[in-house]
């Protein structure tokens, strides 16, 4: 069994995802969201989707840009 690099649960189910050039254990997919996930420059949500970015930020949407002052950003919805 392999241990969960997020949670350490001990769990014969985990699984590796490669990025980067490093390789993570995880025993849940929310546990890779909360390592691997960007986090907002504005509201610090996680961003699961494709999220917006600006001048190296990033962002969950395009009202997040605006607040920060990207005003020609929009949402790809």
């Amino acid at each position: 069994m392999a241990v969960c690099e997020v949670c350490s649960n001990d769990y014969e189910m985990t699984f590796e995802v490669r990025t980067a050039g490093g390789v993570h254990t995880f025993d849940s997919l929310e546990c890779a969201a909360q390592r691997l996930a960007p986090i907002c420059e504005n509201c610090q949500c996680r961003i699961l989707g494709h999220g917006l970015q600006a001048d190296g930020q990033i962002f969950c949407c395009a009202h997040c840009a605006r607040v920060k002052g990207h005003a020609s950003l929009v949402d790809h919805a």
